[in-house]
């Protein structure tokens, strides 16, 4: 069929051009163009003002037209010697519609139709619609629905326009009914498709979707299962043959993988050849395997990337290993030959940035370990992602691109793409809880105050016991070491007169100063000065008598206080937002110094790691220990009653009111017992996160089960371990657009009566940090 369309559109291109003479061409005027303008038109024709129109030429620029898909007529005329070029436009799209699509994206469907020419504001060549049907049923046999229909409809509009509706039937995905792996004598089907994404249906498939046949995920499955033989001594295992074979009504999947098993081989030596660069000893200690060891290719790789990492640490960034296996089979033995080509050293030029329209340039380069015009170390760069990543002025993905100079060979340029998002909030809240009444609170805030990487705050709550008005400055970078300072001043009363809480009410103004300094890349130490006046009211009768006792023991309302604070953290997070590796520990002790009303000090240590478990999975285990006594002359007093640690609450023990848990105080004018906190806090946490197969971007919701254990106690000595709470759950944590949200759903499982009236098992905080 393509050979007779070709046919018949050389015959009537010849016939368009064979009646004309030749002459000399004083002019070329265009007739039909619509939207396409004349000068691109002139552009394609291999004649122009002043030749000889011939034959041969004639048909060439006829042919020259239609290939540019433009036209669906092409003619040429002559009036007197002016060239006279007639041409019927094919219409533009103008809309492309596709409907009924589910399994696939219609974002992901187009890019497939535009790499075959349709998309909107394209020429539109009747032809292609049956290339549209192609391409999308390609697109859906490779997600296992077999049962697909496509059909398109063409409206045409006016002004040479038409509009494309696609209708995408996608029918049931074909389920994975058997998979039957041919050859294996060593091992059971069970063990070797263990990691396999693809499964038989069993009770999670509803939602792993593992029995959903799909081409890539056999692909990679037939990765895992090469890679699980030769990773355990099988150097010259194959896959001789592959079958995929479907049901009639092309519901089920039958999958057949006939496998060559072979033997287990030994490595009987390693040879390092090439240019070492490093002395072989050091050389060898990168290399994980020895003489007698079993043949292990993740080994083998492992001992390459290795390898290259140290070279790259030291400019070499382009270093290559190659491993060529030598099998004796007869022996079963493997010989290891590994050839090291450095390449040349080479160091960095310059360091562009892309992609941060709002964030200045000095802001992104003095998180920048990688320095210009110093050998190219991959360690550094690497160390500069992470430092990136976690600012949080970015999506998570930073990019860092190595780009060889034109006309050099020691030389190159890093491209650093960010994608900047929102680094602050305008966050207004109202929120009723039946302990508060209703909560109204506002704040704004700028982790990226107008690009300068500077921090600004300013918050406002209220609620019917509680008011604050928060101010906030850091300054990340005072000096270009890193050294930060940061200013925080803060008003808030709190009347727990109308709650459960212990009654009596507190008046605080504070101001203090901070200054950071990096110890090294992920460590830092603390410094802080500060002033603290609280004005405390007790209602005898009404407040707990220990509280009113303790006033009475000090003999003051109002109580002063000049803080000293030394604290030190530690950050290894690799992401800002969703961490899957590393970690955060911090550890602060304050204290009011001499002069204060009440000489006290309070220890707090908070620490937390991440490590990816496979399938997606991420373990998160959080701690948190806090101690507070008093010293000096001040040790008869005991611990300050306002200055206590609490427990409970959706950032803390879930399950429970915030601040419930702990010591509790009698109050006969009420009838119960009232919390007031303590001076030793402990509290743990054991969370794993989810994968959840719709959502490629974890840094967008993350959902995880958890399990909360913990409790305060009113000194370190009153410690039990029969008084901890506990309680399990799911939690939904949302980066929403204007905030982030955390949704909790806990279940207390370690309780007491007396806790009851505390305990609440849906809760949520919106517009925090978590």
């Amino acid at each position: 069929m393509k050979r007779i369309a070709a046919l018949i559109l050389l015959a009537s291109m010849t016939a368009k051009a064979m009646a004309m003479q030749p002459f000399t061409i004083s002019d070329i005027r265009v007739d039909g163009l619509q939207r396409i303008a004349a000068g691109t038109v002139y552009s394609y024709l291999p004649v122009a003002k002043g030749d000889t129109l011939t034959e041969a030429n004639a048909k060439q620029s006829i042919k020259a037209l239609f290939n540019t898909g433009f036209f669906s007529d092409v003619e040429l005329e002559r009036q007197g010697d002016i060239l006279v070029i007639k041409v019927v436009e094919r219409p533009s799209i103008a809309k492309l519609n596709i409907r009924g699509n589910k399994a696939i994206k219609t974002d992901d469907l187009k890019k497939g139709l535009k790499q075959i020419g349709l998309t909107e504001g394209d020429t539109f060549d009747p032809l292609a619609l049956s290339r549209v049907q192609d391409e999308l049923i390609t697109q859906y046999y490779n997600r296992g629905k077999y049962n697909v229909s496509v059909k398109t409809h063409v409206t045409h509009l006016d002004r040479n326009r038409v509009s494309l509706d696609i209708v995408v039937r996608e029918g049931k995905t074909a389920r994975i009914k058997a998979i039957n792996i041919v050859g294996n004598t060593t091992f059971s089907d069970k063990q070797i498709r263990d990691n396999f994404e693809s499964d038989t249906s069993n009770w999670l498939s509803w939602y792993t979707k593992d029995d959903q046949y799909s081409k890539e995920k056999l692909s990679g499955d037939l990765k895992k299962l090469d890679s699980y033989y030769m990773n355990r001594g099988y150097a010259d295992f194959n896959i001789n043959s592959t079958q995929v074979m479907i049901s009639p009504n092309k519901r089920k999947m039958y999958i057949t993988a006939n496998i060559k098993q072979g033997e287990v081989y030994k490595i009987s030596d390693v040879h390092l050849l090439g240019n070492l660069v490093l002395p072989e000893k050091t050389i060898r200690q990168l290399v994980f395997m020895k003489k007698g060891d079993t043949f292990n290719r993740f080994l083998v790789e492992q001992s390459k990337k290795a390898i290259k990492n140290v070279l790259s640490n030291i400019g070499y960034a382009f270093a290559e290993v190659q491993v060529v296996p030598k099998l004796d089979k007869k022996n079963r033995t493997a010989d290891m030959t590994f050839y090291i080509k450095p390449g040349k050293r080479v160091y960095v030029r310059r360091i562009n940035f892309q992609g941060n329209t709002k964030t200045q340039d000095s802001v992104l380069r003095r998180e920048m370990r990688q320095p210009e015009g110093a050998w190219y170390s991959q360690a550094a760069i690497d160390a500069s992602k992470r430092r990136l990543q976690t600012l949080g002025y970015f999506k998570d993905d930073v990019k860092v691109d190595t780009q060889r100079v034109p006309g050099t060979d020691d030389e190159v340029d890093l491209n650093v793409k960010v994608e900047e998002k929102s680094s602050g909030s305008l966050m207004f809240g109202v929120g009723y809880s039946q302990y508060s009444g209703v909560i109204l609170s506002a704040s704004v805030s700028q982790n990226n105050f107008l690009g300068s990487g500077d921090k600004f705050s300013v918050a406002v709550q209220h609620s019917s016991y509680y008011s604050q008005i928060q101010l906030g400055y850091v300054n990340p970078y005072l000096t270009d070491d890193g050294v930060s300072i940061g200013y925080n001043a803060t008003y808030s009363k709190l009347d727990y007169g109308n709650t459960d809480f212990a009654n009596y009410t507190n008046s605080t103004r504070s101001f203090s100063t901070t200054v950071g300094v990096p110890v090294s890349e992920v460590d830092r130490l603390q410094f802080g000065l500060g002033l603290t006046s609280n004005k405390i009211n007790l209602f005898p009768g009404f407040s707990p008598q220990e509280l009113v006792d303790y006033q009475n023991l000090i003999g003051n309302k109002t109580v002063h206080s000049w803080t000293g604070t030394i604290g030190y953290s530690r950050d290894t997070r690799n992401y800002y937002w969703a961490p899957t590796t590393g970690g955060v520990e911090s550890l602060s002790i304050n204290a009011a110094l001499p002069g204060s009303t009440v000489q006290f000090w309070k220890a707090f240590y908070h620490g937390n790691h991440y490590w990816p478990v496979g399938g997606g999975f991420v373990l998160l285990l959080d701690g948190e220990v806090g101690y507070g006594k008093t010293y000096g002359k001040d040790k008869k007093y005991g611990f300050p009653f306002w200055e206590n640690y609490y427990a409970g609450g959706v950032r803390d023990v879930r399950g429970f009111q915030d601040n419930t848990l702990g010591p509790r105080a009698y109050v006969p004018a009420y009838g119960y017992s009232q919390p007031v906190g303590g001076a030793f806090k402990v509290k743990g946490t054991a969370q794993v996160f989810l994968p959840i197969p719709a959502l490629k971007d974890v840094s967008t919701a993350r959902v995880a089960a958890f399990v909360d254990v913990g409790n305060v106690y009113k000194d370190y000595n009153s410690f039990n371990a029969k008084d901890l709470r506990a309680s399990y759950g799911l939690s939904l944590q949302w980066q929403a657009p204007i905030g982030p949200l955390v949704i909790s759903f806990a279940v207390p499982f370690r309780d007491q009566p007396q806790d009851r009236r505390y305990e609440e098992r849906l809760q949520f905080t919106f517009g925090n940090q978590f």
